[in-house]
């Protein structure tokens, strides 16, 4: 029997704020995972993106939080400024129902160090969210203290690992109370992890939620080949074509991101552009104007990929398939949220036959689509070529023939005497096509000519 969110027994406070976002039935890793969460054991949850790991570990903190105590209970990091700033905004959601005033913070590197130190001499926040090297930096300086607190989320570890904010967690960890319950979420749990893993974690409840299906049923899986085509002008053609509420198009570079938004902006779409290489200042300020709506379509590097959440993607382009095709499934996992639809849309060329095929290979299902006029229609499997010939390459019956006579101890020569015997089938074979045609083609004349006689 599926579980409710009033089966967990929350707060008022919590079923309010809950209520506000039509949250009612948990997904698997929710319902598995939050009411072992708020028994104050450990955990290592392993789940794909977009399965609701944010209030897996947001509801329990707010479950066991004491409003009446003043001091930091909960530290949640993450890899990007983009996702801190989801968990925060999504924090603030489950805050504002509740009577007394919950502190929450959000320290991220590009913010301003000396206001955030002012408010720590203050006050010290309930509940704290950041990326890594910031939340280090305000406790080496002191400001920020942890001792007390009862929690570490470590969300998307394997981008911690990846991008080398490990270090920067384990001073965090270390920070804090031995009895620490440590709530690590992830994708996927890379070999490396594991160290730093069993350093603060004792007998830890492991969840992986098996994937059901690699992509939302929800969401339409094109691929689409750009054969000779300019990639700008196919990505153009698909924006205009379709008509996105909004659009999320990803590139595998800075560059290519930087090139893309500029020929966009040329043929007059108001786009944004969104990657690692923009000041962080600035990133804020668009992501805020995307989130209002203010741009129909977003150029973006794989960092918004798992660390950006906007509400009503209605379309995600590929410009290329990504290197690490893990942030494919992330990708993709930006469109047909919450159980609406949405469409993904992979540009590809021959040489990204292997990557396409190793994406299937992981239960990836490819629609495939080509752009004829101004519609997109179904089109054959790229593989329509291979299957073809290997049902076409049947070995002749004379040829099977020549081969069963084969003995075990192969003469000098057989080899030889067998490609030969292939060859003078073939040329006989041509020479019945050849003859077939020529018939074909007498006889064509000859009933024009019997027509243009009869006229």
């Amino acid at each position: 029997m599926t579980k409710q969110f009033t089966d967990f027994n929350l707060k008022p406070a919590i079923m309010a704020a809950l209520a506000e976002i039509n949250f009612n039935t948990p997904t698997a890793v929710q319902e598995r995972l939050i009411p072992t969460v708020i028994s104050g054991r450990s955990v290592v949850g392993q789940s794909q993106t977009g399965s609701g790991k944010t209030h897996t570990f947001l509801l329990p903190i707010f479950q066991n939080l004491d409003v009446n105590f003043n001091q930091v209970q909960a530290v949640i990091t993450t890899p990007s400024r983009e996702l801190a700033q989801q968990i925060y905004n999504a924090a603030k959601q489950i805050a504002k129902h509740f009577d007394t005033e919950i502190r929450i913070a959000n320290y991220v590197g590009g913010t301003d160090k000396e206001r955030q130190l002012k408010q720590l001499a203050t006050a010290q926040p309930h509940i704290v969210i950041g990326t890594p090297g910031r939340i280090a930096d305000l406790l080496k300086t002191q400001a920020l203290d942890v001792h007390f607190s009862k929690t570490l989320v470590v969300d998307e570890a394997d981008m911690t690992l990846d991008l080398g904010f490990l270090p920067e967690v384990d001073a965090v960890a270390g920070a804090m109370p031995e009895d620490l319950q440590m709530l690590v979420f992830s994708a996927t749990i890379p070999q490396k992890l594991q160290p730093f893993l069993r350093k603060y974690m004792s007998n830890p409840v492991v969840e992986e939620i098996p994937v059901t299906t690699v992509i939302s049923p929800t969401i339409e899986n094109w691929l689409i080949s750009t054969k000779s085509a300019s990639k700008n002008e196919v990505i153009l053609k698909l924006l205009t074509i379709g008509q996105p509420y909004l659009a999320l198009i990803f590139t595998n570079t800075k560059e290519r991101a930087d090139e893309l938004s500029h020929f966009l902006r040329a043929q007059n779409l108001k786009v944004a552009t969104v990657h690692g290489g923009i000041a962080p200042r600035e990133r804020k300020r668009v992501m805020k104007q995307v989130q209002n709506l203010d741009f129909q379509y977003v150029v973006a590097t794989d960092l918004a990929a798992r660390g950006i959440d906007i509400e009503g993607v209605s379309h995600v382009i590929n410009d290329d398939i990504p290197t690490d095709l893990d942030f494919f499934i992330h990708r993709v996992g930006r469109t047909g949220r919450n159980g609406m639809s949405g469409i993904a849309i992979t540009l590809y060329t021959p040489e990204n036959d292997d990557q396409v095929a190793e994406l299937e290979n992981l239960g990836v299902k490819f629609q495939p689509k080509a752009i004829k006029g101004d519609e997109i229609t179904d089109t054959f499997d790229r593989k329509r070529r291979e299957k073809r010939n290997k049902t076409q390459k049947k070995l002749d019956p004379t040829m099977i023939g020549l081969i069963k006579k084969k003995k075990k101890k192969i003469k000098p020569g057989y080899k030889h005497q067998i490609n030969q015997a292939i060859k003078r089938k073939a040329q006989m074979d041509r020479r019945i096509e050849q003859r077939m045609e020529q018939r074909a083609t007498r006889k064509a004349n000859k009933v024009a000519a019997d027509k243009a006689r009869g006229k």
